[in-house]
């Protein structure tokens, strides 16, 4: 999907944000156009296989026709030059040709290597595009969540802004009617002022979350995002038990990994092959002319053909141990793709263990700071009836609120944890990609 022309506001669930994401971040996009590039190579390296034809053209003239020097002596001698040689000029002013050249492999140990490396590199190609969108998906959604999270923060903090001016509205009658104090009417005020800096500081978190999410799914910072769903219609639920139970499938990095262990030995098994003598049968088929002069070069006359078949067989003797640090080389570098796999196998392991145990205390904590907020709403609650009935103070009515605000802000806190959480578990089980639309 993409936004219409002289759209300004786009509306997205999670989903089709993730969608719009895949098709348009640059990432993404450069991985797909890689895997053209990859197609391609495997074009070009079936091309060597193939017959290679090439035509040629010549039109020379000599301005001086070469000497070629005769030996000046008897039967062929001419007693009249006094010299032991006789000059001779062979070749006349003007010359032309046009040929073809034909060559056919017929043995090269290192095409079919390469044919097998270049449907490797294929693969291995695909297997960046999995990674490229894995990690695109990623983004947008912790990008998603913190949008929603800073749109909810503003949210509370503009119905804290109203209770509070509610409030201080109330206690400034008071004061002038003489039941309570100036202090009390200070005390609201320097709350009140407090939660109006909060809402300035969100809308701000806002605007740069929002540019975050457009820049991930690769959309023009001028549209506008408006997202359908909420915090809580996203929020970690029990369904996250099951997901805390998965063993997980293999990882895209692992596959990159063995891909490149394919390639390598691919590449090693070609500089053996460099070993092999190589044959191509060859041909060429070509007429020429001549003649002293430019009109009579291109006379029917003046012009004979040749041709040539034949086979060509190279066979490689020394080459200064150049084949043999490459085979070295080779070796070297399976090692160190054979540690990279090993690493990222435990590093894996580790990654799921974490995943799992920080998402069960986020989920823990989320049920604390959920409960902590009903708490509080009710603290707040029963300090302002008091305080209205006048057997409470100004000061618990302060208090209460500000303990809201903050077990708003606890549970704000622990929803996007939880979130963020399970995206890491997801990531670390390998399943961000066959989830990508929940």
């Amino acid at each position: 999907m993409s936004p219409a022309v002289g759209q300004q506001l786009l509306e997205l669930t999670l989903a089709e944000a993730i969608e719009y994401a895949v098709e348009n971040n640059a990432a993404t996009k450069n991985a797909r156009l890689e895997l053209l590039i990859s197609k391609a190579t495997i074009r070009e390296t079936t091309s060597r296989g193939l017959p290679q034809i090439n035509g040629s053209y010549n039109l020379d003239y000599n301005p001086k026709i070469p000497v070629v020097f005769l030996p000046n002596q008897p039967p062929f001698g001419d007693p009249s030059i006094p010299s032991d040689v006789i000059p001779a000029r062979f070749g006349v002013s003007y010359s032309s040709g046009l040929g073809v050249n034909i060559s056919q492999m017929v043995f090269d140990g290192s095409f079919f290597v390469g044919l097998r490396a270049a449907k490797t590199l294929l693969e291995l190609t695909n297997k960046d595009v999995q990674k490229a969108e894995n990690d695109v998906i990623e983004q947008v959604k912790k990008a998603y969540f913190g949008v929603l999270v800073n749109q909810q923060r503003i949210r509370l903090a503009l119905a804290n802004l109203s209770r509070l001016d509610t409030l201080l509205k109330e206690t400034k009658a008071l004061n002038e009617a003489g039941f309570v104090e100036k202090i009390d009417v200070s005390r609201v005020q320097v709350q009140r002022n407090n939660t109006y800096t909060q809402v300035q500081r969100s809308q701000t978190a806002l605007e740069i979350s929002q540019g975050l999410l457009k820049i991930q799914m690769g959309l023009p910072l001028e549209y506008d995002l408006y997202l359908k769903e909420s915090l809580e219609d996203l929020r970690p639920n029990e369904s996250l038990l099951s997901l805390l139970m998965e063993e997980g499938s293999s990882r895209v990095e692992l596959e990159q990994v063995a891909t490149q262990i394919t390639l390598a030995r691919l590449d090693l098994q070609n500089n053996h092959s460099q070993y092999m003598p190589k044959i191509d049968l060859v041909g060429n088929a070509r007429r020429s002319g001549a003649g002293n002069e430019l009109g009579t070069v291109f006379s029917n006359d003046n012009w004979f053909g040749s041709s040539l078949i034949g086979l060509s067989l190279s066979v490689p003797i020394f080459d200064g141990f150049s084949k043999a640090s490459r085979i070295q080389k080779n070796r070297v570098q399976l090692n160190q793709l054979e540690n990279q796999r090993n690493f990222l196998q435990e590093s894996f392991k580790s990654e799921l263990l974490v995943a799992k145990a920080n998402l069960r205390n986020d989920l823990h904590v989320l049920t604390v700071q959920e409960e902590n907020l009903q708490l509080a709403k009710e603290v707040f609650e029963i300090a302002r009836i008091k305080y209205n009935e006048g057997v409470g103070s100004n000061l618990e009515v302060v208090e209460a609120d500000a303990s809201l605000i903050t077990a708003e802000v606890n549970y704000l806190g622990a929803l996007y944890d939880g979130l963020i959480s399970k995206v890491n578990l997801e990531k670390a089980l390998g399943l961000l990609k066959a989830d990508y639309t929940k």
